[in-house]
């Protein structure tokens, strides 16, 4: 029997019919919702030759309880997503044609956080999302609605052990650079210029000391204010766009 969960929201649900449409086993509308982002979902379901099932906002609730469905669920296959593992990041790598732009997060566990992370990912134009398998978030329904349909752009890698990916990704030539506040080195003034991975811990806890050992260059980010750290959605945007602003040529 083929395995499959509930995503819902607008982004995430149109984001998969436009990229994985396949995945797709049943689709769910309210009847009451006719604005615009919902006739694109429906009208491009009928170009998918997919059903479109009409139904009452409260049996959407029933579908996706304590969720903001906003009207629109689809039931996917692939129970959980389809992550990558550490060989086929390593093949990902060899594929490409320009230096890559990693976004590794170290215990991030809060869906909310890593939905955020992997939307700024998919602006930024980051190659690969990846974090370990345990005690770490992944690709739950709630993750995929905050990510506003990066989920199903961006490729997610789950690994066994993050330290030992590390020293892999270096020794294909990739610089590991890490965040940490008391770091000598400004984020201004690291180089995101070739092939990066850049490595964010969680808040507060920040990175775990093996992952910080497996750095090559730690840096900061620079703060004016009262407070002493940044969400870890928010610290991963400063850093990806100053990365950003340095490849833009």
């Amino acid at each position: 029997m083929t395995k499959s969960e509930h995503i819902y929201g607008l982004h995430t649900v149109l984001s998969v019919l436009r990229n994985t449409p396949e995945r797709v086993l049943g689709l769910w509308v309210d009847r009451d919702r006719r604005d615009g982002r919902i006739r694109e979902i429906v009208s491009l379901a009928d170009e998918l030759g997919l059903a479109v099932h009409r139904c009452d906002a409260r049996d959407l609730d029933r579908r996706c309880p304590e969720a903001a469905h906003q009207g629109v669920a689809a039931a996917v296959a692939g129970k959980g997503g389809a992550a990558m593992g550490e060989n086929e990041l390593l093949d990902l790598l060899g594929s490409l044609s320009s230096p890559p732009l990693l976004l590794v997060l170290d215990g991030v566990t809060d869906p909310h956080n890593l939905g955020a992370c992997l939307r700024t990912a998919d602006a930024a134009g980051v190659t690969a999302v990846v974090v370990p398998k345990d005690r770490a978030a992944g690709l739950t329904p709630v993750a995929r609605k905050v990510a506003s349909g990066a989920a199903e752009t961006v490729p997610f890698v789950q690994v066994t052990n993050l330290a030992r990916t590390l020293e892999r990704l270096k020794e294909e030539g990739l610089w590991i650079i890490g965040t940490a506040g008391e770091a000598d080195t400004g984020l201004f003034d690291a180089d995101f210029t070739g092939p990066v991975a850049l490595v964010l811990g969680a808040e507060g806890e920040g990175m775990r000391r093996l992952t910080g050992e497996r750095c090559d260059l730690l840096v900061r980010i620079p703060m004016r204010g009262t407070v002493e750290s940044l969400n870890v959605s928010v610290a991963s945007g400063v850093c990806l766009y100053e990365a950003l602003r340095q490849r833009r040529g």
